[in-house]
Formats: structure tokens, C-alpha cells, sequence
């Protein structure tokens, strides 16, 4: 009997904890201070809220980035105002070695020419005496030193690059004669102008430096002026703009207190009377 009631008090026990534990659960599912499920997303949406910029302020800088005038009134990026071949990679520096190597190339011609004051047929002679000595005693010193003897390959211009040259430098000539020749026909006064202009200015640069130093000062400008205006782009152009503006509004002010006192004419003064 004694056991018997034992078993009954923990059977009573053990319910009473079952209810216990579900009453909880009930109190925790149903309880207002516990978080709804779509509590923690709606809180997740808030801080993607505060955490985004705002529309306006993202429409407005886009706006601003389209507002900025390009130089020139420049609508093309810079690789394809070189004409987006290999001379554009290569004035943009898009391939480093190929860049670096020809304003190095072009640096030690000029350092030759001009700097150590080398003639060209000289310094063709002297490379071709040292080459071909180097490689005559090469070959002959061969059979002593039992090496092999240098490769030296055939070496000859092809045809089809020659070729394609050639067509290329006539059609630019055919085109430069057909220009010159509608500018002395009268047909074009502004191109007339631009290209009395352009003479003009290269014949100041001709007496100032010679060929050679205007040549090189030309491919320092290609290799460094393109690259770092396409670095600098935005700045640059936002700049022109600022300082074309200034420009308009002190030609506006010259305008009013200068140019408008001048004094007209009669015949100016008649035709308004």
C-alpha cells in the first residue's frame, strides 16, 4: 500500500510539472512583452534605412556628375578620342612596357642627338661596326672556346606591312593635298584661318628649337598630358567649367563699365533717331 501510494504522488508530481512547462510555453507564446516573429525583419528593414543614403541625396550627386561639362565639349571617353586602337593603349600607358619603352627609346635618341650632339649616319656606322665585330669574332672564336656558334637569323622586310604603309601614307597625303587645295580655292574661310593659324605657330616653335627637340617635347605631352587628365578627369573638367564661368562673368563686367561707353558712330546714332 505504502508503495503503492509512492507511485501515485510522483505520478502527481511529474503532471504537475508537464502543466507547469506547458503553461509556460503558453505564456511565452502569447505574452505581449515576448517579439513577434516579424519583429527582428521589421528592425533589420529599420537599420537598412538609417544605414542607406537617402534618394535625394544619391539623385543629386548623379545630377551633379552630369551637370560637369566635359573639355571641349568632349562626349567620347579619352581612348577613343586617340582613336581606341594600340596608339591610344599605348599614350594612356593601358600596356606599360610598350609605353615605357618608346619614351625611353625616344629620350635616349634625343640625349644622342642633341645632348651629345651624335649624328645619325655616325651612329648607325658605329652600331653596325660593333655588331658585326661582336659577331664575327663570335663565330670564328667558337671552334677555341667549344661553344656554339651564334644564331643569326635571315632578316627581311616583308611585303604586305611595307605595302599597307605606303597605301596609308598616300591616302593622307591624297587628303592633305585635297584640303590645301578647297583652302586656296577660297571654299573654306575658317579652315583658311586654322591652317594659316597652325603654320604660323610652327614656324615660332621651328625658330625656338629644331626638329628633333620639337619632336620629342610632342611625344613627352602624348605620353603624359592624356594619362593623367583621364585620372583626373572630373577634377579637371569641374576646374574648366568653375573658370570658364569666371571668365564669362568678368567679360560681363568689362562689358558693362568698358565696352558699352565707347562711343558710336553717326551713322549708328542716325539709324536709331
Amino acid at each position: 500500500m505504502a508503495e503503492h501510494e509512492e507511485h501515485k504522488v510522483e505520478e502527481q508530481h511529474e503532471e504537475s510539472m508537464m502543466d507547469k512547462i506547458s503553461e509556460k510555453l503558453h505564456f511565452s507564446n502569447h505574452h505581449p512583452s515576448a517579439p513577434a516573429p516579424e519583429s527582428s525583419s521589421d528592425s533589420d528593414d529599420e537599420k537598412k534605412k538609417v544605414t542607406s543614403p537617402p534618394p535625394a541625396a544619391t539623385s543629386s550627386s548623379s545630377s551633379f556628375g552630369s551637370k560637369v561639362r566635359r573639355l571641349f565639349g568632349r562626349e567620347r571617353p579619352v581612348h577613343k578620342v586617340f582613336g581606341g586602337g594600340k596608339p591610344a593603349d599605348m599614350f594612356l600607358w593601358r600596356n606599360k612596357k610598350i609605353s615605357a619603352g618608346f619614351l625611353g627609346g625616344a629620350t635616349a635618341i634625343w640625349v644622342l642627338f642633341e645632348v651629345v650632339e651624335y649624328h645619325l649616319l655616325t651612329l648607325l656606322c658605329h652600331g653596325l661596326m660593333i655588331a658585326l665585330a661582336g659577331l664575327f669574332l663570335w663565330s670564328n672564336a667558337s671552334t677555341f672556346i667549344h661553344k656554339s656558334a651564334p644564331h643569326i637569323p635571315e632578316v627581311h622586310i616583308p611585303e604586305k606591312p611595307v605595302l599597307e604603309f605606303a597605301s596609308a601614307l598616300r591616302n593622307e597625303v591624297n587628303r592633305a593635298l585635297a584640303v590645301m587645295r578647297e583652302i586656296a580655292a577660297g571654299k573654306d574661310l575658317k579652315m583658311f584661318l586654322m591652317v594659316i593659324a597652325g603654320l604660323w605657330l610652327a614656324s615660332i616653335l621651328g625658330g625656338c628649337c629644331d626638329f628633333l627637340t620639337l619632336f620629342y617635347i610632342i611625344v613627352v605631352v602624348l605620353h603624359t598630358v592624356p594619362v593623367l587628365y583621364e585620372k583626373y578627369e572630373d577634377q579637371v573638367d569641374s576646374f574648366a567649367e568653375k573658370a570658364l564661368h569666371e571668365f564669362k562673368k568678368q567679360y560681363a563686367v568689362f562689358d558693362a563699365k568698358v565696352l558699352s561707353k565707347i562711343p558710336r558712330g553717326p551713322l549708328k546714332d542716325k539709324k536709331k533717331a
